[in-house]
């Protein structure tokens, strides 16, 4: 697992075999079980993020639904579609 006790900045890249805890606001990418662990999941304070994984399944910003942006959230993966929950 991935802990990061502050924030991701826009146009930085944080990868993990795990699971990826983002205690600031997440701008960046995140790749969670980039080895293809579908278990992993991300969790963050501030969802802002440009790209976000896991297991290789994405979704990039302009795709992500705006009741997520700016709240805490859990992402995971449902097969092979990412959900999101909010925290």
């Amino acid at each position: 697992d991935l802990v990061l006790l502050g924030g991701v900045s826009s146009g930085a890249e944080v990868m993990a075999r795990g699971h990826i805890h983002a205690y600031g606001v997440l701008r960046g990418r995140a790749m969670a079980g980039f080895t293809g662990d579908v278990s992993a999941r991300i969790f963050c304070r501030e969802l802002g993020a440009e790209l976000v994984s896991i297991a290789g399944r994405y979704r990039v910003s302009e795709n992500l639904e705006s009741r997520y942006l700016g709240r805490s959230v859990q992402i995971r993966l449902d097969g092979d579609a990412l959900r999101f929950e909010l925290l």
